[in-house]
């Protein structure tokens, strides 16, 4: 089984100095690409000398070095999401130039490392994947069904009434959805037959 991948619980921050350079590592989630960047434009500071920055949201991704060497600042702290196992997180890296050159690989490492800081030192929590199912469940039927529903980590996301019940649309985790349909099928001896929206 595949480790599950984490976001944060909250906006994390991480400062380090490194040969009189100050680091300032900003982390934050995202439900979007564009939430990212509204993040980038909060919490940078026009007055440093570089606001290095990248995303991570499922397959979509940018990062941006900001006037630093091709490839030695954005591309080292998306590596640092990716190898954090984050996902649906922005990572914005402040630098105030302290005199003394870090050469390349310097910001490499520097970049990288107080982006990776950051994350790990930040609280996180895991991305469960979800599913749907769409069903129709009589009056007599429903607090039943409801009921099963919850006890297998299902929420009801929609509910609209129709003549003779309601139809439902429930989300659940996705390792929990067959088991949902099979309970439902079972409790209402067969009345019931729910259906998989994402297959």
């Amino acid at each position: 089984m595949n480790t599950p991948l984490h976001t944060l619980a909250a906006p994390f921050r991480h400062e380090e100095e490194i040969k009189k350079s100050r680091f300032l590592a900003q982390a934050s989630p995202i439900a979007s690409p564009a939430d990212a960047l509204a993040f980038f434009q909060a919490v940078g500071d026009p007055a440093a000398t570089h606001n290095c920055w990248a995303y991570r949201m499922g397959d979509a991704y940018r990062f941006n070095d900001d006037g630093e060497p091709g490839g030695t600042a954005g591309r080292p702290i998306l590596a640092a999401i990716d190898g954090q196992g984050c996902d649906r997180v922005a990572v914005v890296v402040t630098r105030w130039y302290g005199g003394i050159k870090l050469g390349a690989g310097g910001l490499v490492r520097a970049y990288g490392g107080s982006a990776a800081e950051c994350l790990r030192l930040a609280p996180r929590v895991p991305i469960i994947e979800t599913g749907r199912i769409a069903l129709r469940a009589e009056f007599a039927d429903l607090a039943l069904v409801s009921a099963r529903i919850r006890e297998l980590e299902g929420t009801i996301e929609h509910e609209t009434f129709v003549t003779d019940g309601a139809d439902l649309i429930v989300v659940a985790p996705t390792d929990k959805l067959d088991a949902i349909i099979a309970r439902i099928v079972d409790t209402t001896r067969g009345r019931i037959t729910p259906r998989r929206m994402d297959l």
